[in-house]
């Protein structure tokens, strides 16, 4: 949106840039979206449509990267019931996760065994750089104050429950969100 003001003789011209980005007030679900695997592929998330999943915002030189081991485990002991972690990488936060795009899927596979979709690093945070995923995760009330930001999404694409940082794989209140997630009849 333009506006133009006339001070003192001087035309003044500012755009305002709307802070929402567009994709998050039209999107009903994050299985509408789009994005690129580690390896630049492109990725449909309607692939997980039908399933409940768990996004979470990681990286590799976090207090927090050990969390890998239990979304790993995670990811394997749930796979066969309808669910799978999504992990999205993110320079966000003390630039912890500064590696290219091969030297991140090379530290989790060397160091964690990770088998869990990766998708391209992205920007949590609010404003022009945002990814349209967290747009849409923020939508919730809830953006990652820090790496390892954990979202439960319905089978629906919708999110059913948010924990932060600290809240380890192996946590029951997570486990709990993640069976009425896998139970509940959408």
């Amino acid at each position: 949106m333009m506006i133009n003001r006339t001070f003192a003789g001087y035309a003044l011209c500012a755009t305002i840039i709307v802070s929402t980005p567009l994709m998050a007030q039209h999107t009903t679900s994050l299985y509408e979206l789009k994005t690129e695997t580690l390896q630049g592929k492109p990725a449909d998330l309607a692939a997980y449509r039908g399933k409940v999943t768990l996004v979470v915002n990681t990286a590799s030189e976090c207090g927090y990267t050990p969390q890998y081991e239990g979304l790993e485990a995670l990811h394997k002991a749930l796979a066969p019931k309808g669910f799978s972690v999504l992990g999205f990488p993110s320079n966000d936060f003390g630039q912890q996760e500064p590696g290219s795009a091969q030297e991140i899927a090379e530290f989790c596979r060397k160091n964690y065994g990770v088998t869990f979709p990766m998708f391209a690093k992205l920007s949590t945070r609010p404003g022009p750089g945002q990814s349209p995923i967290y747009a849409f995760l923020g939508t919730s009330g809830h953006l990652p104050e820090w790496n390892f930001g954990k979202y439960v999404i319905g089978k629906n694409g919708k999110v059913v429950a948010f924990f932060p940082s600290a809240v380890t794989p192996e946590s029951t209140e997570l486990r709990a969100a993640i069976a009425n997630a896998l139970n509940a009849v959408q």
